[in-house]
């Protein structure tokens, strides 16, 4: 069964050859929505998530809500061992797919076909598991002849278009998504939509970061707002969206 722990972690995410001093320290820590932390006089970086505790199991629909830098993605990327945390710990039960860093496992050199196994591969499948959906990714990714091409000829549309029917493809336990993906136009998008409901539905637990409130109450049931890297509320997802939104609201009065 699928399930995910994280206890009291925390990650910090460095800020290299900066000094405690400058201005542009101060707008980064700022822009992040983290914490500026200083170590040693003189090391820098920005608290992302902070002593943060959470259980989920099968069956859970979590999504993390919250204005832009307050740790959902890095969340997602804890979750999916992208990011191993600074302090705590992080259990996972369960194939992970997660649906977001389009070049991960991807080579620039490589043509589409190669890259096809090369990020089925990153993302835990073995060759005798991604060389039978291989077709089906082409086919999905609408890619035709470009297949046969380095990817680093690609659009930005068309390496999301190739990374997104990779990672649908995978059968997970636990289903990790990034809104922040783009997939192409609008009709690949409607049909990128239909995939993932799917997917979703086969999944045994989902966490989604987004700022899209009818995808949030659409696919998910329960949710964790998350302010400057910790937990502001948790609960039935429809009621700490209202929390949420009136507390941006009352926040843009205050600055009118």
């Amino acid at each position: 069964m699928s399930s995910i722990t994280l206890d009291n972690i925390t990650v910090d995410i460095p800020i290299l050859g900066a000094g405690t001093r400058s201005l542009k320290n101060s707008l980064i820590s700022a822009a992040t929505g983290g914490t500026l932390k200083v170590r040693d006089g003189y090391k820098l970086s920005v608290r992302a998530v902070d002593g943060l505790s959470l259980e989920l199991n099968h069956g859970d629909r979590l999504a993390l809500i919250g204005h832009n830098g307050a740790g959902k993605s890095t969340l997602l990327r804890v979750m999916a061992g992208i990011y191993p945390p600074t302090e705590g710990s992080v259990r996972v039960e369960g194939r992970i797919a997660p649906i977001f860093d389009l070049g991960f496992g991807m080579d620039p050199d490589s043509n589409g076909w190669d890259n096809i196994l090369l990020r089925g591969i990153a993302l835990g499948l073995s060759l005798d598991e991604i060389r039978p959906a291989v077709q089906e990714i082409a086919e999905v990714s609408e890619l035709g002849e470009f297949l046969d091409m380095p990817i680093r000829t690609y659009s930005a549309g068309m390496s999301a278009r190739l990374a997104f029917a990779i990672s649908t493809s995978v059968r997970a336990d636990v289903l990790l998504i990034d809104e922040g993906i783009g997939a192409g136009d609008a009709a690949f998008l409607n049909k990128a939509k239909q995939r993932t409901n799917k997917l979703i539905e086969e999944a045994g637990l989902l966490v989604l970061a987004s700022h899209s409130d009818q995808l949030i109450v659409d696919w998910c049931t329960q949710g964790l707002w998350l302010e400057h890297g910790k937990p502001r509320m948790i609960g039935p997802v429809e009621e700490v969206l209202w929390h949420y939104r009136v507390s941006v609201e009352e926040a843009a009065k205050a600055s009118a």
